[in-house]
């Protein structure tokens, strides 16, 4: 874009989130349903949050990890649900310059750090199953403090030079956005400027984060599956096996999600159904995640029958 044309260009301000708009008759029903499903997600990571806290029992890595990955999960949510909410139920679609960028950079952080976060658990199940006796030394707190700051630092640096780059680029109209959040590569469209350089740095990042945290734990897995083998019992095997299923369980829906949304980047679909799958992928791992830990995790339930227990005898007092 040369000097000239800049000059006689006029810049976004704000930028206009669509939503979805072919979709009026359920206009009602899913602010409705997506109000619930917010509702939801917050109190039952909240709770998974406040039991890990109250439980002396369940101050250990795998909690203290789990705590974390509750509080990532609501913040996770909280950065695009509201604004959507705003969207389904009144006129005001529009969004700030800034606050549209501030959302799209928050957004992919927490999915990053979420990432990094199922890997350290992995590396932490690793430790617990194959190195048993060394698990206090390994994963003590400090380590575990560190692992937890590593997670948002990589994901700070690794976003930071693409989230700049995009900041500077140029947008002049359109200014409307087909989604129901500040997409990225919506952005990258909507720019003035040539983004090719930019979206294919976001698509290496992407990546290579995908294939290394994943590597890390299927590595992580494969060694696990192999110490468990080696286990004589089936009551030893099972019981090995069961401290891992719920993380299993996450890492399965995080991983399957994302990798599903970037095979559907590649193939022409939908707009309105990409929107829907994306909406889908970005919920469900928030709202799963405390019952997955609360269903499938022994120690969570006993918890959250002590918990239950003290509360009755303390109204009875």
């Amino acid at each position: 874009m040369s000097f000239v044309e800049r000059r006689n260009t006029t810049f976004v301000t704000e930028f206009i989130l669509l939503g979805f708009p072919s979709a009026p008759e359920f206009q009602t029903s899913l602010p409705i349903m997506f109000s619930i499903i917010y509702i939801i997600t917050v109190m039952g990571n909240v709770l998974t949050i406040g039991i890990v806290v109250i439980n002396c029992h369940l101050h250990t890595p795998m909690y203290f990890f789990l705590a974390n990955l509750s509080f990532l999960e609501i913040c996770f949510i909280s950065t695009f649900v509201p604004k959507m909410l705003v969207i389904f139920v009144s006129e005001e679609k529009s969004i700030s310059f800034s606050n549209c960028f501030i959302q799209s950079y928050f957004f992919y952080l927490l999915v990053g750090t979420d990432f990094s976060l199922l890997t350290v658990m992995s590396v932490d199940r690793y430790v617990a199953i194959c190195r048993p006796l060394h698990y206090d030394t390994i994963m003590s707190h400090r380590v575990c403090a560190q692992a937890i700051l590593s997670c948002w630092i990589t994901s700070f640096v690794l976003l930071l030079t693409p989230f700049i780059l995009l900041v500077r680029s140029s947008f002049c109209s359109p200014n409307v956005i087909n989604h129901f959040f500040c997409d990225s590569l919506e952005l990258m469209r909507l720019s003035c400027d040539d983004t090719s350089a930019l979206k294919l740095l976001t698509s290496i990042i992407c990546f290579i984060y995908l294939l290394g945290s994943s590597s890390v734990i299927a590595m992580s897995y494969i060694y696990i599956l192999l110490t468990i083998l080696k286990i004589s019992s089936s009551a030893g095997q099972h019981k090995a096996f069961s401290t891992c299923t719920s993380h299993l369980s996450m890492v399965t829906i995080s991983y399957g999600t994302a990798i599903f949304l970037q095979i559907r980047m590649y193939e022409h679909h939908s707009k309105d159904l990409d929107k829907v799958v994306t909406l889908v992928a970005a919920t469900l791992p928030p709202l799963l995640n405390p019952f997955i830990y609360t269903l499938r995790n022994q120690k969570v339930k006993e918890a959250l029958r002590d918990t239950a227990r003290r509360n009755a005898l303390f109204k009875r007092l």
